[in-house]
């Protein structure tokens, strides 16, 4: 185990402190369980995220075309 030291804001440090007092959970060991879910090769996505995701996609947008087409309209 490596020591290391973070810097965070300190009303954010206080909320989650209190969080994992309150929950008895080990602070050290949630961020090392965030760290290792970052590096994942295939990071597990929350089905409520595709959700919401895919609602983007299907979002209306303004068809810009090129680069010219896009100085045309707002330059």
């Amino acid at each position: 185990m490596v020591l290391k030291t973070f810097n965070l804001e300190e009303e954010t440090y206080k909320k989650f402190s209190e969080f994992c007092r309150q929950n008895g959970i080990s602070m050290s060991k949630q961020i090392d369980i965030f760290i290792k879910a970052q590096l994942e090769e295939k990071p597990k996505v929350r089905a409520e995220y595709l959700c919401r995701l895919e609602a983007i996609r299907k979002g209306k947008f303004i068809k810009v075309g090129g680069i010219e087409d896009f100085k045309k309209r707002y330059a």
